[in-house]
Parts: C-alpha cells; structure tokens; sequence
C-alpha cells in the first residue's frame, strides 16, 4: 500500500480540498475554503497545514468566530448546500465562540465543518491555558459542548482517526437529510503529529446528491387524498428552495390550482406576483394565506419542519377534518402533524405527484378567491410601502425603498428584530435566492457576517444587508473582513434606539417595553431617560465602510442608488419610528403571559392568551 507522511492537520486539509459534490450531473468541489482566526490550540497545526497549502486551499481571516460560521452558513444556503466552508479556531474561547454558529446551521439545516482546537491528548501539560478542568473526569474538554448542536461530533485523539472519521464526516455534510453543523474537535498535540497515512484517502471523490422518491404506495394514497380535497393549501418551505424545485412547484400549482403559502425560508418557493401565490404563512404571514390555511381540509408540506412561526403555535389549521401530506427528505420532519408521508426529494416527488393527479385542478371560484387575496395583499404592500409617515420614516418604507430600488436578481440578507416579520409580508420575491432570512435560530449579529458570505456565493449579485441596531452593536466587526477581502455590502442599518421587535413583544405581553429602550438610566433606577448618543455612522466608518446618512424617504432613495454605482462595502444609517409598526393578520404566536402579577395590563393579557390558547390543536 502507497503511504504519504503527513501530519493529521496537512492531511486533513489535503483531504478536503479533494471532495466534490455532483447532482443532476454539475459537479464543483464542496469546500470553497476555510475561515479561521489562529490561538495556541491551531495555529502550529492546522495553521501550518493551511498555510502549506494556501495556493490549492484558500484561507480567510475573520474576526470572530462566531461570524466565521454565520458567513459559511450563508454561503452554503446561497449555493443550496453544494458547497460551505471549514472553519477553525483555537481552544478555549475562540472555540466556545463558534457553538451559537453551530446551533444556528444544525437547525437551519445547513452544511459548516467546524475545526476547533482542543487540548493536549497527551495531557502532560494539563492544565493548558483556557482549558476547562472537570474533577469526575480527564476525558472532556470545553468542545463537548457542541455535542447537542453537531449533526456529527468527533474527537481525533490519534492522528489515524481520521481515516474513519472523516469519510463520516463528509457523509453527514452532504446528506441533504442530516446535514447541518459537523464537528471535529482536535487536540493541538495531534494536529502536529505524523502518520504514514494510505494514499488512496486524498484521491479524489466525488460526493453523489441523489433525488430520493417516495414508497409508490404512499405517493398514490397522497393522489387519493389531494383528489378528495375541496380546499387544500400547500405550505412551501426551505426545501422547495434547496431542491431547486421552484419551476416544479409552479407548474404543479397551474397544472393543479392549489394555492400556496410560503414559510421564511420558503419565501422566494414563487415570484410574489403568481395568482395563486398568497404570500408568508403564520405568525407573520397574509391575511389571505392564513385565512385559506385556518379553513384548509388538506395541507401538504413541502420541505418544511413546521416551526411554531408556521403554524401560528398549532393554531393555524382550524378546519376539524384537517389532514396532512408532508414532502420531505427528512423522514423526521415528513411525519409531522400526523401526515401522510412522502420521504423524498422536493422536485422529483412533485413531478411523480403531478403524474399521478393528472386531470385533477381545484375548482375556478376556489382558485379565484386565492387570486382575490394575492391582489387585496399586494395593495396593502403598495400602501405600506407609501406612508410617507412623518417626521421619521416607518420601517415598512425603508423595506419598500429598498426593495423597488433592488434588481430581481440582487440578495437581501436579514436575521432578527423586528425586521423579520416585516420583510416575510412585505418583500417582493422576484427570485428563489432573493430573500435571505436566518429565521430558524433568529440570530443577532448574523446579519453582516450573513451577507459576506452571500456574496462571496454570488459575487455577481447586489447585497442589501438589512440590520437593526440591536443586532449592528451585536456584531459589527465583520465590516472589516468585508473591506479587506473587497467585498462590497449594501448594509442598511436601521437605528430605533433599542430593540423594536422584543420591545412590541412585552408591550403584547403587559410589560410595556421594559428594558428593550436604548436610554440612559435615570434617578428612578429605570432606563428611561434620553436616548443614547450612539453614530452608528461614525462607527461602521471607521471600521472602513463608506458612509451615507439618510434623513428621510427621499434621501434613502438617494443613498441607495449612490451606493449602487460603489464598488466598496457602504452602510446606510437611517432612522426610523419604532412606534408605527406593521400589523399582524389572522394570527397569534403563543409566548407564555405571567398567570400572577399586580400589573392590570398584565392581568389584560394574561386574560387574552387563555382564551386565544384554547384554539390551540395538538399535532403530533
């Protein structure tokens, strides 16, 4: 057997730059680099493997770790999880900086490699700076706690693990039903030591993405189903998108009539303009979409785990004789709610679908009440969009702004705040990779970190980054890697003094905004005094981006096709009134009020979340 001395961390990066992914016969290779920000657990390792191999394996410098995994996370959704990054820390807390990343990618079902050091296997030396000492136990180190939010964990004690462990590695980063976070821990002793390991292992291999099909048994009962159907409603999530099923979704949908409601990740599943297309689905869905959902006797989810957002806390599907199909390749998700299941990919299951109801479309008045919504919805966008709410503009027309200036084809990134829930009603959706939402972990601070890698996934695109200042302060610092790697960002900043989304949520709840105000703190121990003097302007250009400050609609118009003609990252600071917020339609989201307090607005809403509770259903 030929061999090649290596250490396990040359041969661990000589080993990725050799996978490639291939589906409906592209092929690419399925790691596009790896971010790193070196310490003492990687940087006489894999720092020295990367650096070896910096012309065949491209290294990039972030500036927090946690960043480093929101930006291969966005990448890989960009590309439908073809391809993503590895990423590699130190240990200690530069490796406890990536777990919010890692939990964000395991749930939002996206493909990262995470890389962190950990401490000496030999243990000699123990304790090693930043190491965690556990007195019941030798064999644990601060990495385990990725354990629960790792799809695959493992941890290379000798450097010919790797032979096994990465061919497993590879196998859960590429399967479309269990990726998500993998993680391998590696002790920075193992990282330096070599193994004649077998040739063969950095050959190429070419990792096949299959279409899986549905059981023929359950496909033709789910025909029965759909045929017997007076009102069914399709609930299309992310998996329509990873799939790239949504020229499939469209022409079953004219072939059959059944409307569709999108989910966050979803949205983009249609172009916002299709008749039968009623827009976002759940808490922060349409009027329409919600309406047809609540009285709908057939739901058939298509690549969606039906979030608590989706289904308005098992509130949103009300008729009594309810029933559900769910197409997904995660056996897991496909039994939800007690459906019929049909585990298999998006786009080959609706071509075997839309064969077996051939012949079958809802009736015209059904499909006409759909068209009604859609039109009724897009009229309340045009007006959200037109205010011209005075003297400060609402958030809801920063959103038109942009989006009427943006081209169909350009990227708007977005995680958390009140944005979110915004964005899901009013963006226009001209294209599936349009709309990018982090929604499944809601996470602050992804934004910035979000859009770079969105745009090293298509660099021909525009980025609009739309961040609130909660999450700007939260993790700004990716700016800089921006501007260093001549990334251009259209970042957006909306300042509001505080957190707008939690705080309409704790007036929702009786408390009345309390402790979500960007102010300063006064005599009465309360932070209700003047707003804090925070230029954000100030701040975003001295990390090196451009800076245009906007005062009004105009001036935002403006600035955006200033920032169209730029070739650099340029930020946007506008302010907005968080007072004049976009309503909430035909639903209610379950946030637990307190049962005792001497607040009577409290009391209030207490008395209101019972009542709303009992419309509750208990789906398995």
């Amino acid at each position: 057997m030929t061999t090649q001395r290596l250490t396990m961390a040359q041969a661990l990066i000589l080993y990725l730059q050799q996978q490639y992914v291939e589906r409906d016969g592209h092929e690419q290779p399925f790691f596009a680099g790896c971010w790193g920000i070196f310490g003492h657990g990687n940087v006489a390792g894999i720092g020295q493997a990367l650096q070896q191999y910096a012309d065949t394996f491209r290294f990039y410098q972030c500036r927090n770790e946690q960043a480093m995994v929101h930006a291969a996370a966005a990448y890989a959704k960009v590309k439908n999880r073809l391809q993503t990054f590895a990423c590699t820390s130190s240990i200690g807390p530069g490796a406890t900086n990536m777990i919010t990343g890692a939990a964000m990618a395991t749930i939002n079902r996206l493909p990262v490699l995470l890389l962190p050091g950990d401490i000496f296997a030999e243990r000699i030396q123990a304790p090693v700076l930043q190491q965690l000492e556990a007195a019941h136990s030798q064999d644990i180190s601060v990495n385990d706690c990725f354990k629960p939010v790792s799809r695959y964990w493992d941890r290379i004690n000798r450097p010919e693990q790797l032979i096994t462990a990465l061919p497993e590695a590879l196998r859960v980063l590429t399967s479309p039903a269990d990726t998500g976070t993998v993680t391998l821990a590696l002790p920075q002793d193992v990282q330096a030591t070599a193994y004649d390991y077998p040739a063969a292992l950095f050959e190429k291999r070419v990792w096949h993405i299959p279409r899986n099909r549905p059981d023929a048994v359950s496909l033709a009962q789910a025909a029965e189903w759909i045929r017997s159907s007076k009102q069914p409603i399709i609930v299309a999530g992310g998996g329509v998108i990873y799939s790239a099923a949504t020229e499939t979704l469209r022409a079953f949908i004219e072939q059959t009539g059944i409307p569709v409601g999108e989910t966050m990740a979803g949205k983009g599943s249609l172009p916002y303009d299709h008749r039968l297309n009623l827009g976002a689905i759940g808490v922060t869905g349409t009027p329409g979409a919600n309406i047809m959902a609540r009285e709908a006797d057939l739901v058939i989810g298509i690549g969606t785990r039906y979030s608590d957002f989706t289904t308005a806390s098992k509130t949103a599907f009300q008729n009594p004789h309810v029933r559900f199909i769910n197409i997904n390749v995660v056996e897991f998700d496909a039994y939800k709610h007690s459906a019929l299941p049909l585990v298999g990919d998006a786009k080959a299951t609706l071509e075997e679908l839309s064969v077996a109801l051939q012949g079958y479309h809802t009736n015209t008045m059904y499909q006409a009440r759909a068209a009604t919504y859609q039109q009724e919805w897009d009229a309340e966008v045009h007006r959200i969009y037109n205010l011209e709410h005075g003297p400060l503009i609402s958030q809801g027309e920063v959103v038109g702004v942009v989006n009427t200036l943006s081209h169909a084809e350009d990227i708007m990134v977005c995680a958390a705040g009140s944005l979110p829930g915004d964005l899901h009603k009013l963006w226009r959706t001209r294209n599936p990779k349009g709309y990018h939402l982090e929604y499944g972990y809601s996470t602050m601070g992804y934004e910035i970190a979000g859009g770079m890698g969105s745009k090293m996934a298509a660099p021909e695109r525009e980025v609009y980054v739309l961040v609130g200042d909660g999450s700007y302060l939260m993790m700004s610092s990716e700016i800089v890697t921006a501007v260093q790697e001549g990334i251009k960002l259209i970042i957006v900043l909306l300042d509001n003094h505080g957190y707008a989304s939690i705080g309409g949520l704790s007036k929702s709840v009786g408390s009345d905004g309390f402790g979500t105000k960007y102010r300063y703190r006064t005599e009465s121990g309360h932070l209700d005094g003047e707003v804090l003097p925070v230029d954000y302007g100030a701040n975003a250009a001295s990390l090196g981006a451009k800076l245009i400050r906007a005062n009004n609609r105009d001036e935002l118009a403006d600035a955006i096709q200033q920032a169209q003609k730029m070739t650099e990252t340029v930020c946007i600071v506008i302010e907005t009134d968080r007072r004049q917020r976009v309503s909430g339609y035909e639903s209610w989201w379950d946030v637990a009020v307190a049962e005792v307090s001497e607040n009577p607005s409290v009391q209030q809403a207490r008395d209101n979340y019972v009542t709303a509770k009992t419309k509750e259903r208990h789906f398995s």
